[in-house]
């Protein structure tokens, strides 16, 4: 019994060396990169293998979701937030509704809204995908890329059922989709092209039509015009650029769509709406 443990000892060492050189290498995706096929140690057995895996990437992912949590208390410091706030002298405009965060990271609150073509000062500093502005003398976050230099386009008018200058768009479509067409046409005269009733889906029934541009912050424009009026226009729904927007889910918001393969297919060359 004694020399049989004194040949378990060795081997037991042996593969616990193996088993944390593997979990070494797995956690240092750098270092594993860099060096040759050859030079990675066997591993003990391939159980050992993957359970010594599996801890190694359950706690890089812990670390990585934690390191998300709060943003480093040197940058969220009472000092830094001041200075950052003294020393902002920018003003953009919102281009669509955003939500307002008290800091950037997985923590952090909700804390309201912001309405598109709002001007707002911002600080400059960014961290996680969000923006830091100020609302009321505090220090506030937002989503990263919707600010700009420029007032977003606003519909000129209201909605309306006066003729269109190209009246053959509204043939085979039905009265709902006929007031949409005259609404943005008036509302939005740049827009010189437009798809109305075709033999595939929505639009052979004539309850759709296509907004044609691929202008992003026109199209946005529309597409908000769309939106605030969707219980007089009797829409059903509206896609633009790989998003959907519906009445009954208007809580949600904008909505993310898959991929179908084109810039025409996704929606970034046209707004769609269809009514009931």
């Amino acid at each position: 019994m004694p020399k049989a443990k004194a040949v378990i000892g060795p081997l037991a060492v042996l593969a616990t060396a193996s088993a944390v050189t593997i979990g070494v290498l797995s956690a240092d995706p750098a270092a594993s990169d860099l060096a040759p096929l050859t030079a990675v140690a066997p591993a003990a057995t391939p159980s050992a293998d993957r359970t010594n895996e599996a801890i190694t990437r359950s706690e890089n992912r812990i670390k990585a979701t934690a390191s998300r949590d709060l943003p480093p208390p040197a940058f969220m410091s009472k000092a830094a937030i001041k200075a950052a706030i003294k020393a902002a002298d920018t003003r953009l405009w919102t281009t669509d509704e955003l939500n307002i965060w008290n800091q950037p990271g997985d923590k952090a609150k909700l804390l309201g809204e912001l309405d598109s073509g709002k001007k707002v000062v911002v600080t400059g500093r960014e961290m996680w995908g969000r923006t830091e502005i100020v609302l009321k003398g505090q220090s506030r976050w937002v989503t990263d890329g919707y600010l700009s230099d420029e007032k977003p386009l606003a519909a000129a008018a209201g909605l309306s059922m006066d003729p269109c200058p190209d009246g053959s768009t509204e043939s085979g479509l039905t009265d709902n989709a006929v007031y949409v067409y005259r609404s943005v046409c008036h509302a939005f005269p740049q827009i010189t092209s437009y798809g109305g009733w075709d033999g595939h889906g929505e639009h052979a029934s004539g309850r759709a039509l296509d907004i044609m541009t691929s202008d992003v912050e026109l199209g946005t424009a529309i597409a908000e015009f769309l939106r605030s009026h969707a219980s007089e226009l009797h829409l059903y729904d509206v896609i633009w650029r790989q998003h959907i927007w519906t009445p009954v889910r208007a809580s949600e918001g904008w909505r993310s769509m898959p991929s179908r393969g084109s810039a025409t297919a996704n929606h970034y060359d046209h707004v769609h709406v269809s009514v009931y």
